[in-house]
């Protein structure tokens, strides 16, 4: 249970990032090892990579990676070194897209440096497989590290770079096994110490001189607990979907077909990267990683399909602290005291006459993991008697990595779900699994602190009473060692919940999941009697949890699905929120009085031509949905209105279908209104707008889709509607989109689209290209097998350490003339 400094890796781990030695200080050259692959790129600049070992297989993945979006990686690996304050400045800011948190860089650099301080890393690798990574693993990153430098090189250092982002820039250099070690870290700690960052770097204990009662910062325990509840748990807006279709819900009745469709940031590093890796004989798979991690994430081989959603367990728990009067940095822990840990961390920053120089902070840790003073932003804070530590689940889980190259491997759900329970390495997400023989897998099966509800009830302070019952996050108290994690006998380690625990479900029919807990993964068989910490179980599910179980239940029972009708049923655009409410919604607006519909800030305003649009409108977010913008704004303000917009209120006996019916005597309903129509107006925006007159992707093209939530379009797209203004560009959403099933031939079958492209260079060929098809809800047939790579490649690169790099024209480029580089 004791959870040092290096705990600071906290709580989730998104996504399974790889591991490699962090004691090597120099940049890993192309020529430091004998790595050679071959990057064959098909339509879309897919790049197809095969090697001869996992080395060769990273050094293909790095260089076919920084030709498409170099820039953006190397300034992240500014942020994970710690030196964002020596190149920007301190005061700058950059955004988090996988959490929405907005960083300080003076923060930032603290965090990340403390990391490198502590060679936690060092201390993680040198566990032996299965708590460390296997050697493949470490061989597969070293070998991206140097691909990547090997294309650095290649173009002549950072004054040849084709991106003018970064070209230049003295920020850009090679990268060392320490850089790419610490971008995996970033990643893990996504959801946990990523939306900490403010709170770790800027905790420091009170002036003890100064009596209990002056100048102490008082918690407001209600306030603090429903603000926590407006922020936790989950990233922000990332969410997913994900269906997997047993031989019982596919048409031919003997094959699997699986559906991922993850809602991923559309900018910044946690974008997605679609690739094919392969060793002959050893390893086959294609899919998508997140920008900088050298393995597949999601995707498939040639007997599974998998996909992940963001689960709702919280890998994390805070720990109040009591402390000792007249030494805030001293605790009680089973009434003895114990001083805090302490380390001073030295950064360089770049000052206003442009000189570097030094800055110090001390920071704090308890064994149970870093003092914190706030999280997303909600002070917990540092008071002469109280103190707060994290706990974090993911501390130690280089289990991980493991997982994921064994996935990459596995033959059947049977097996995935094998690994989950061997290695419980998941991080923070669900898994969904179909496979070829037509079996369907869905699994919270991972790194989960073990807190059962009675421990939960016997050791909650007083503010963990009241956060454990609005969102299930206990924050226990940290000065008895009975409120230590549990201990599960099936458990890969002390202190998480053994597989025995933890929710799974097969099915012949189908397993789904939407970003709601395990409970409804198939209405025929909730899943019940698991730890609230997981999840919630008889509760509401959101709108979009319900339209994907009505659709995938609805093409069940008409004779299962094919390809198509699941590529179909993804981009179909229903806005369920519209197809409960509308009719309803018309007729309020048509019976206000005089024509007016009040608002909430201001004095009413004419419903003019508002309930025509709305009475004529297709229920959908398609690119000419007209009216589907008003409605998406009337539904931003009543969606969430208390008390309820819903006249019938949620029943567990009918969980699919309530809460329903708009109430439309609610005053915050009607106001909603008003307010919609005040939004449209004040930014200039017609009442009649539709989807694609609001909503641009990169290159300006237009997007279909709607808020996921709370309005419960499927496909999922988020922009930013600012007041006078209007909508941003999409900022996240439907991201790397997968339909994989299988006949009695030997390859998958498979359609995919990468929403925003391959390259986020606004000057490469696949910068919007899949974009524009994705505008017109077109597929990219996916090529997986050999020979079909072969016929449909456009250029293929030879890449080798130590030699030069040879790139000729494939089949389909010398037919078409396409162009298959970046």
């Amino acid at each position: 249970m004791r959870r040092p400094w290096q705990g600071v890796i906290s709580a989730t781990v998104a996504v399974v990032l790889v591991a490699i030695p962090v004691s090597a200080a120099k940049p890993t050259t192309h020529s430091a090892a004998g790595y050679s692959a071959v990057i064959k790129r098909t339509a879309h600049g897919i790049p197809h990579i095969t090697a001869k070992n996992f080395g060769g297989l990273g050094f293909g993945y790095g260089y076919a990676f920084a030709q498409d979006d170099f820039c953006t990686m190397a300034e992240d690996y500014v942020t994970v070194e710690g030196q964002r304050s020596k190149y920007f400045g301190p005061d700058g800011t950059y955004y988090q897209g996988g959490n929405g948190i907005t960083v300080n860089n003076l923060d930032s650099d603290f965090f990340f440096q403390q990391i490198k301080d502590s060679h936690v890393i060092d201390k993680l690798l040198a566990k032996p497989a299965p708590m460390g990574p296997k050697p493949e693993v470490k061989q597969a990153v070293q070998g991206y590290v140097a691909g990547y430098n090997k294309y650095l090189a290649d173009v002549g250092g950072r004054n040849g770079l084709p991106d003018p982002r970064c070209r230049g820039k003295s920020w850009v250099r090679p990268i060392t096994t320490q850089d790419a070690y610490l971008r995996f870290y970033q990643l893990v700690e996504l959801a946990s110490g990523d939306v900490v960052i403010p709170g770790i770097a800027e905790a420091q204990p009170p002036t003890p001189s100064l009596p209990l009662s002056v100048g102490a910062p008082q918690l407001n325990i209600p306030q603090t607990a429903h603000a926590l509840l407006q922020k936790l748990p989950g990233l922000g807006a990332i969410g997913s979907n994900a269906v997997a279709v047993g031989k019982g819900g596919t048409r031919d009745h003997k094959h699997g077909l699986l559906l991922g469709n993850p809602h991923f940031p559309w900018v910044g590093t946690e974008r997605f990267y679609q690739a094919q890796a392969t060793i002959p004989g050893k390893i086959n798979v294609e899919g998508a990683s997140l920008f900088g991690v050298p393995v597949v994430l999601i995707g498939h081989n040639d007997n599974i399909a998998w996909s992940h959603t963001v689960s709702t367990a919280f890998r994390f728990t805070p720990y109040q602290l009591t402390l000792v009067p007249g030494s805030p940095t001293t605790y009680l822990y089973d009434g003895k005291p114990e001083q805090m840990t302490s380390r001073n961390v030295t950064i360089q920053v770049r000052q206003p006459d442009g000189s570097i120089k030094p800055q110090t902070r001390t920071l704090y840790s308890s064994r149970f993991g870093p003092i914190f003073n706030s999280i997303e932003g909600i002070p917990l804070p540092w008071t002469p008697t109280t103190a707060f530590a994290l706990a974090d689940a993911n501390a130690d889980n280089f289990r991980v990595f493991n997982h994921f190259l064994d996935t990459d491997m596995a033959k059947s759900a049977q097996q995935e779900l094998d690994i989950l329970k061997k290695y419980e390495g998941i991080p923070w997400v669900n898994t969904i699994v179909a496979d070829r023989t037509g079996h369907a897998l869905y699994a919270d099966i991972g790194a989960v602190p073990n807190v059962s509800n009675a421990k939960a009830q016997q050791c909650d302070t007083a503010l963990g009473t009241a956060t454990f019952q609005l969102l299930g996050l206990p924050i226990l108290d940290g000065s008895r060692s009975a409120c230590n994690w549990g201990n599960d006998s099936d458990a890969i380690e002390p202190g998480l919940f053994g597989p025995s625990h933890l929710p799974h479900l097969f099915r012949n029919d189908y397993v789904t999941n939407s970003n709601d807990s395990y409970w409804l993964s198939n209405p025929h068989h909730p899943l019940t009697g698991f730890a609230r910490i997981i999840g919630t179980e008889n509760t509401a599910r959101s709108l979009r949890t319900r339209i994907g179980l009505i659709m995938t239940q609805d093409q069940v029972d008409h004779g299962g699905f094919t390809l198509r009708d699941m590529q179909n049923m993804v981009f179909s655009d229903r806005q369920y929120a519209g197809e409960l409410t509308r009719d309803a919604l018309v007729g309020m607006c048509r019976s206000m009085p005089g024509g007016l519909a009040p608002t909430s800030s201001g004095p009413p305003v004419q419903v003019g031509s508002a309930c025509d649009v709305l009475a004529n409108w297709n229920l959908h977010e398609d690119l000419n949905s007209k009216g589907a913008v008003l409605f998406r704004r009337f539904w931003d303000h009543a969606g969430s209105a208390e008390p309820s917009p819903w006249a019938v209120p949620f029943s567990s006996s009918d969980p699919v279908h309530t809460p329903n019916t708009l109430d439309t005597n609610n005053p915050q309903v009607r106001l909603a209104l008003g307010d919609a129509i005040n939004d449209l107006e004040g930014a200039n925006i017609p009442l009649n707008a539709a989807p694609g007159d609001v909503q641009k992707g990169p290159g300006g093209i237009p997007v279909h889709g709607g808020p996921g939530d709370p309005n419960g379009d499927f496909d999922a797209i988020y922009t930013n509607f600012t007041a006078g203004k209007g909508f941003d560009p999409v900022t996240m959403g439907s991201s790397y989109v997968q339909a994989v099933t299988w006949n009695n031939s030997a390859c998958p079958l498979a359609r995919t689209i990468l929403t925003y492209s391959e390259s986020d260079n606004p000057r490469s060929p696949f910068f919007d290209d899949q974009t524009a098809m994705f505008s017109r809800k077109r597929w990219v047939h996916e090529r997986f097998c050999a020979n079909d790579v072969n016929a449909n490649t456009v250029t293929k690169t030879t890449v080798s350490s130590g030699s030069a790099t040879k790139t000729v024209r494939g089949p389909a480029g010398r037919k078409r003339g396409r162009r298959g580089g970046a």
